[in-house]
């Protein structure tokens, strides 16, 4: 809900200095509840969901149902609003609450009549609880994620492809930065698809755990199958053959559901003000995704950089030595899974991680 003041009835409501008048008298109300009254005015006429009542005012403190309704119970009592025939709030059993009453935006954006809806009530998703501006920065955050998890993706295969680079001179100092810079743009790739599939889930009207697994298991289930055309066409056209089954669009829909549900349980989780569940609940889906890829006969990046070094020897690539330090000789099925389960909790973590403090950076001033 944008900052604002809007009149209804006897009342005026400044969202901003954060006051309900009623006839220039003040009406006491909590923080909570008057962010609940600022979100059910910003939009008149429009269902809020109990989901966005949880997501918005109590934003991922865990309550119950409840609270919400002694919260429009008090909320009610200080507009001396009756349930049975409401003026202002009217109850849509087990789903949410409509402001039924006129409102008139007043002020510098004041329009006139009582229909003086704000531009983010009548955008496309906003009576779902979404905004096209929290969409692209969310999904925006969750690319930068997915290239800083790529970063340390890179380092890590980087030293275990070449454990001794200063020693071994340019070639292993190549095969390191090489493997940085296709981790880096795979990393963003990869972190926009479920970034933005994750996103979307805010157009949901209710259900959004739902939808945020859907929308990431959807975003992830296109990047890979688009990067594995690619990729295997690329390998085609320059060398003639490809490498075989790397990682594609089974592996991406179920590391991105994994990270939306994994974003939908950091939102659940209360914390302090200075820290996020996000990484920890967006590593741990990942990681899990991570390690049942393998089991199942998948293969994420490390499993696909064996495959191409397999299929060109003459390479400098060799993954032999991770390996090793499992007692395996070549890169075997137990380096597959606990490399996966690294490679996750990596990706899942930074993109879960980047998301929610973009999102605590939007909300903040809304805490005052």
């Amino acid at each position: 809900m944008a900052p604002g003041r809007f009149r209804f009835e006897r009342f005026q409501l400044d969202i901003h200095d954060r006051q309900l008048r009623r006839d220039d008298a003040p009406v006491e109300l909590n923080g909570r509840y008057l962010d609940a009254l600022a979100l059910l005015v910003s939009e008149p006429g429009r269902l809020i969901s109990k989901d966005r009542f949880h997501d918005e005012v109590w934003r991922g403190v865990p309550v119950t149902d409840e609270a919400l309704t002694q919260c429009i119970r008090t909320l009610r009592r200080q507009l001396g609003d009756d349930a049975g025939r409401p003026r202002f709030i009217e109850t849509v059993p087990k789903h949410g609450y409509r402001f039924i009453a006129s409102v008139e935006r007043i002020g510098e954006d004041a329009r006139p009549g009582p229909e003086a809806a704000t531009p983010e009530v009548a955008a496309p998703g906003a009576a779902a609880g979404g905004s096209w501006t929290e969409f692209g920065l969310l999904g925006g955050a969750g690319m930068v994620g997915g290239g800083v998890a790529g970063a340390f993706v890179g380092l890590f295969y980087g030293f275990g492809a070449a454990p001794e680079p200063l020693q071994a001179g340019m070639g292993a100092a190549s095969v390191l930065l090489v493997l940085i810079c296709i981790s880096v743009a795979l990393g963003l790739i990869a972190g926009a698809g479920v970034g933005f599939g994750i996103a979307a889930a805010g157009f949901a009207p209710d259900r959004k755990w739902l939808w945020s697994l859907l929308g990431g298991g959807a975003g992830g289930l296109l990047i890979g199958a688009f990067g594995k055309l690619i990729g295997l066409d690329a390998f085609n056209l320059l060398f003639g053959q490809s490498p075989g089954e790397i990682t594609g669009a089974a592996e991406g829909a179920l590391v991105g559901a994994a990270l939306g549900l994994g974003a939908w349980l950091a939102g659940r989780f209360p914390g302090p003000p200075r820290r996020t569940p996000g990484f920890a609940a967006g590593g741990l889906a990942g990681a899990a995704a991570g390690l049942i890829i393998p089991l199942i006969g998948g293969r994420l990046m490390g499993g696909s950089l064996d495959l191409l070094a397999r299929q060109f020897p003459q390479s400098r690539l060799s993954l032999d030595p991770i390996g090793a330090v499992f007692g395996e000789t070549g890169f075997g099925p137990v380096s597959q899974v606990v490399t996966g389960g690294i490679e996750g909790l990596l990706f899942g973590g930074c993109v879960v991680g980047a998301m929610m403090l973009a999102r605590r950076a939007m909300r903040q001033p809304r805490s005052r």
